[in-house]
């Protein structure tokens, strides 16, 4: 089948599924009063949904299926998620992206399941602000479970921090001193307004490209984009180990190499992370012969993709805050 493309030209090899959108932290620009479940809400999708959906996103042409949340770790079967995931025809690479609050203990049968790719939510490297920013006074055990990652040898990992003026917008000597000696990516997210965080995001955004300039001036040079990599733009430095990767969405362009498409925890096929709309696709992964017109449904949806996102315009869509769709 030819792969999954827009009018727009964009091919999509990559697939963010949330599988859950229950959190145990309590990030300050996310979930600040911790996660509270919606009255009456949709089960989330089971193991066999899962395995009907990327089964059809494979034959479409995804190759990379990042699982995320809210917080992943918190599904009971999430590494009989991440072995579905590993076997399915066509799929390359199983991501997941977690806040790291049980990886020491549970890195090992992930990475035995299938797992390749590793994104753990760290802020900062400083213990006081992280447990300020989170609510969780747990970066050592965290950062341990990163350490078990390297010693496993994974193919990707990468830390995310999101920018925030006032909180963590020092830390970048901190960070480098992090990956002179470490093979790790550091990926600094510009703050994204959603529903409901207007204030926090008008008190502590801070434009990516501050800190891309800074980049810049200390010799880190650009790296080619990967076909099926996420929205980075990739820095390297000949006297660091680790790499830098800054998310930008307010960027010019931002939303141009877009590669990705996204399902809730129960099943809708978001075409943004801030689109004004979800289509339903549960009722089309209840059994094996229903897999053509699921292709279908991609196919024709895929046309209702704008060229991009209307932050720049205050228009969050629909989404109230990051943990409900996996960012």
């Amino acid at each position: 089948m030819t792969p999954l493309t827009d009018r727009f030209g964009r091919t999509f090899p990559y697939l963010r599924l949330s599988v859950i959108d229950a959190c145990n932290f309590r990030c300050s620009y996310c979930l600040p009063d911790g996660y509270r479940a919606a009255h009456g809400r949709a089960k989330h999708l089971e193991l066999d949904e899962i395995a009907r959906l990327l089964r059809a996103f494979a034959r479409a042409g995804m190759r990379k299926v990042r699982i995320t949340g809210g917080e992943p770790s918190l599904r009971r079967d999430l590494t009989a998620i991440i072995g579905v995931g590993a076997t399915t025809p066509g799929v390359e690479t199983v991501a997941l992206t977690t806040n790291g609050s049980v990886l020491p203990q549970r890195i090992d049968e992930w990475i035995d399941a299938g797992l390749r790719a590793l994104n753990v939510s760290v802020d900062t490297l400083d213990a006081h602000a992280f447990a300020r920013i989170t609510g969780h006074d747990r970066l050592g055990e965290i950062l341990q479970g990163v350490e078990r990652a390297r010693a496993r040898r994974l193919p990707s990992i990468k830390l995310n921090a999101v920018l925030l003026r006032g909180l963590n917008d020092d830390q970048l000597p901190t960070w480098l001193d992090y990956l002179r000696d470490r093979d790790v990516g550091v990926r600094f997210i510009e703050l994204m307004q959603t529903g409901d965080n207007r204030a926090y995001f008008e008190k502590h955004h801070l434009r990516a490209e501050t800190l891309e300039a800074q980049l810049v001036d200390a010799g880190w040079s650009l790296r080619p984009r990967a076909p099926d990599a996420g929205p980075a733009r990739e820095y390297v430095h000949p006297e660091y180990a680790g790499r830098i990767g800054i998310i930008a969405p307010y960027s010019r362009d931002f939303c141009a190499g877009c590669n990705r498409l996204r399902v809730t925890s129960t099943g809708d096929l978001r075409l943004c992370l801030f689109g004004d709309f979800g289509i339903a696709l549960r009722p089309l992964l209840q059994r094996d012969d229903q897999a053509e017109e699921l292709l279908a449904v991609l196919v024709s949806q895929l046309g209702l993709k704008k060229a991009t996102h209307g932050l720049h315009e205050g228009n969050t869509g629909i989404t109230p805050h990051l943990a409900s769709i996996g960012g």
